[in-house]
């Protein structure tokens, strides 16, 4: 078996914070355009558009889709490693936590897990915390490969459990 990807910095690394954002607060109108842009050009869910329809319904008022993303336009606050020029490279993680990389050239994506939790609603402030999570090696058909697992969890003003995304980054 060939020499591992993974450095002793790369292992201590694990567990490290690559990024805090907090969102500003959600607003009906960010869900609203959000519902009506992932749903076209169907209508969305007269949950996510109608406060008087969504006032009889499970959560009691207006929800955001899962699939909501409040940093997508900017951000209130954003903390920790800004991702390099070259933040496609395929070492990116390590040097944005200024660690040695194992300065391997290709990468794609392995996929994501998501898991949810409570729904975002208008006045929500969402923190996000993203972290490296870990990493593991296996054998392919194209020699030795690393994966790279982040964790990013977002919790509302509350404390509350909102999502957990677990990506998986495939290096060789």
């Amino acid at each position: 078996m060939s020499k591992s990807y993974v450095s002793e910095a790369m292992r201590e690394a694990v567990g490290r914070r690559l990024r805090l954002q907090v969102s500003y607060p959600v607003s009906e109108s960010d869900i609203r355009k959000w519902a009506l842009a992932v749903y076209y050009p169907r209508a969305p869910p007269q949950e996510f558009i109608d406060p008087d329809y969504a006032r009889g319904r499970r959560w009691g008022g207006i929800v955001a889709p899962q699939e909501f993303n409040p940093f997508n336009w900017v951000c209130a606050c954003s903390e920790g490693i800004e991702p390099p020029a070259q933040a496609d490279a395929p070492d990116r993680t390590e040097i944005m936590l200024g660690i040695e990389p194992p300065h391997l050239h290709f990468q794609l994506n392995g996929g994501l897990e998501t898991e949810y939790g409570e729904p975002m609603r208008p006045g929500d402030v969402i923190t996000s915390i993203s972290r490296l999570a870990g990493y593991y090696e296996r054998e392919g058909r194209l020699g030795r490969m690393l994966f790279t697992l982040t964790e990013d969890i977002w919790t509302n003003q509350r404390g509350e459990f909102v999502k957990r995304t677990l990506s998986t980054g495939i290096r060789y």
